[in-house]
């Protein structure tokens, strides 16, 4: 286990060296004076705030859709393996969990071990 982590930091080592000398190289043009810089130094802060904001939209976004969804209701179906009944419920899908969950109409619900639950999308 040693050897792998000592493996990856000499590969991660030996692969900031190269990118550290082909940087220093591409900052002198063929005659060996310095070039201007790819992006102005003037645009960088602001480039740099702009890519943070659009991080942080996509990451409430993200989180706002996975809550919202999570809301929806489902219908919910117990099965007994052992008599073949079986009992409807309505429950929101963030409220299912393992062998537990909570109807809408706020019931928590465990099942045994001889019972399956099956989950169905309410359109």
């Amino acid at each position: 286990m040693i050897w792998k982590l000592l493996l990856t930091t000499l590969v991660i080592l030996g692969a900031t060296l190269v990118i550290r000398a082909r940087i220093r190289r591409a900052r002198l043009g063929a005659d060996g004076a310095p070039r201007p810089p790819l992006i102005p130094l003037a645009l960088i802060r602001p480039l740099a705030y702009g890519l943070l904001a659009l991080m942080l939209i996509g990451s409430l976004t993200h989180l706002i859709r996975g809550w919202d969804r999570d809301q929806l209701p489902v219908t919910v179906q117990v099965l007994n393996t052992h008599t073949g009944a079986i009992t409807e419920y309505e429950a929101r899908r963030g409220s299912v969990e393992g062998r537990r969950f909570t109807t809408l109409d706020g019931r928590t619900i465990y099942l045994a071990e001889i019972e399956r639950l099956v989950t169905e999308a309410t359109p």
